[in-house]
């Protein structure tokens, strides 16, 4: 029997998936690396943990079930968006560490372009908005920081990447410096509408054209690993950055379709066909995995805390031992009893776009249990998330007929139908919740014929759990203009 090899790079481990042709995992591994914080506000990773925790991962997964590398009919690779590396082409080395998406160093340099006018042209060519989550301000101080470094990217002998690109350079022995349309389109210098790096954006950023990958289309055959014996000459046949492969892992194919992934932040994306459309609402519009080598688009927007809103009851409030226990805890009472809790502690994201809102937890009484600030948390992420849905919605003609949902968060029964609730659209979680990966996963396989088409994919979603609107109107109404008004107040709570 073949499988497909899904290498899932993410933000805090590493991790490699097998799964069959119906879609199933066989075996799995995980290996978390560093997470490195030099100042406030920088977030950083090794390069070398990065490859050697995946490498790690995917040698084990193999292991668990005695494949070798004849067995694997393609790798598909799916990773962190925007972590940015830079590194020395003839030696291999990075420059410096990898700076990572959640990184801020760079505000300064981004509100100085916004000031001076630059955005529109940003948004008008990348579908982005010029913030540091970005890839092109990060390559700047790089060059900018990194004694000697710009002269030498001058000269051409530095090589930039997406986490993608490092990977698949180390796993080719440097014969291929590649990245993907999804992943290149978050650099903030690749022109969507015309699929190409934009001149005149990498000389706004003071990047060296000669430092940029090729772009390759997500799904096609790009190369044979050459420098792992336990993955030795396997094809690596698809790549996408990790909400694209979630979207592609969720059969989101045609506009309309939209799928929300919860994880440490939530991102909300809706397949909208082939016509760049750039956002009245500060949505993102980004490129979407395909297997049609054509452009396609989404609308997508980032909600930074998600699941970290969990982390935070049981590192900070100690209010749970574990993540799991926190559905138990919020179903010891019956409703949050109008307590509101706005997760705003990194600022807000989509659709509000506010760096200096805080936190705030309100609507506390003497009778307030553990349970209603628990179920105040879960809530949040529900909100933040319709907040973002009814900002797609006012975008696009097409309706949403349902919210498909994954991450670790999707699991939550008591969340995902108080997240149908709030929509009025029912939410539909799929038998195996690791889209990203699986997304991965479908793009290689359909690459090298694993898969003979998209609609051969129709049948692994069988056994799906659907989740339909229950709660009044007017109820959903009361309850989300509390949160509004909370969340005004976040915003203001800075002043």
């Amino acid at each position: 029997m073949s499988y497909i090899l899904s290498l899932d790079q993410g933000t805090t481990s590493s991790r490699a998936i097998l799964f069959d042709q119906n879609g199933k995992v066989v075996a799995q591994s995980q290996h978390e690396f560093r997470q490195i914080y030099p100042n406030s506000g920088w977030v950083e990773h090794d390069p070398f943990e990065i490859l050697t925790s995946q490498m790690s991962s995917a040698v084990e997964a193999l292991g668990k079930i005695s494949a070798r590398p004849r067995d694997i009919a393609a790798i598909g690779i799916t990773n962190q968006r925007e972590t940015t590396i830079v590194w020395d082409r003839e030696t291999g080395k990075p420059i410096y560490n990898a700076i990572v998406w959640q990184d801020r160093r760079t505000a300064a340099e981004c509100k100085r372009l916004t000031s001076e006018g630059a955005e529109t042209l940003v948004r008008e060519r990348t579908g982005l908005l010029i913030d540091p989550y970005f890839s092109a301000s990060k390559i700047s101080w790089i060059l900018d920081q990194v004694p000697g470094a710009r002269v030498r990217a001058e000269q051409g002998k530095l090589a930039f990447g997406t986490v993608d690109s490092w990977l698949i350079w180390n796993l080719t022995s440097g014969k291929h410096h590649v990245t993907d349309v999804t992943n290149a389109s978050r650099t903030m210098v690749f022109n969507i509408i015309k699929g190409k790096w934009d001149e005149e954006l990498l000389k706004l950023f003071r990047i060296p054209a000669s430092m940029m990958p090729e772009v390759v289309w997500s799904s096609e055959r790009i190369g044979e690993v050459t420098t792992t014996l336990g993955l030795s000459s396997i094809s690596l046949a698809g790549i996408a950055g990790d909400q694209q492969a979630a979207l592609f892992g969720q059969l989101c194919f045609n506009p309309g379709d939209a799928k929300n992934t919860y994880g440490t932040g939530c991102f909300l994306l809706e397949n909208i066909g082939t016509n760049f459309v750039q956002s009245k609402h500060r949505l993102i519009t980004t490129l979407a995995a395909s297997t049609e080598k054509r452009l396609e688009y989404a609308l997508e927007g980032s909600i930074f805390i998600g699941g970290a809103v969990v982390q935070w009851l049981r590192d900070n409030l100690h209010i749970i031992k574990s993540s799991a226990e926190v559905e138990q805890l919020a179903a010891s009472v019956e409703s949050s009893e109008e307590v509101v809790l706005v997760p705003a502690f990194v600022g807000l994201g989509a659709p509000h776009w506010d760096p200096l809102a805080s936190g705030l937890l309100i609507g506390l009484r003497r009778n307030t249990q553990p349970g209603h600030i628990a179920r105040a948390a879960l809530e949040s992420i529900c909100f933040q998330v319709a907040d973002v849905l009814d900002a797609i919605r006012s975008e696009t003609s097409k309706p949403v007929p349902e919210l498909r949902v994954d991450g670790g968060a999707a699991v939550n029964d008591l969340m995902m139908q108080f997240q149908a609730d709030l929509l009025g659209t029912p939410v539909v979680r799929p038998p195996v919740t690791e889209t990203t990966a699986l997304g991965a996963a479908y793009l290689a396989g359909l690459a090298t014929g694993f898969w003979g088409s998209t609609n051969d994919l129709q049948s692994h979603r069988a056994n799906e759990v659907r989740f339909e609107p229950k709660m009044s109107p007017e109820l959903v109404k009361a309850k989300r203009e509390r949160w509004h008004n909370a969340v005004e107040r976040s915003k203001g709570w800075a002043n």
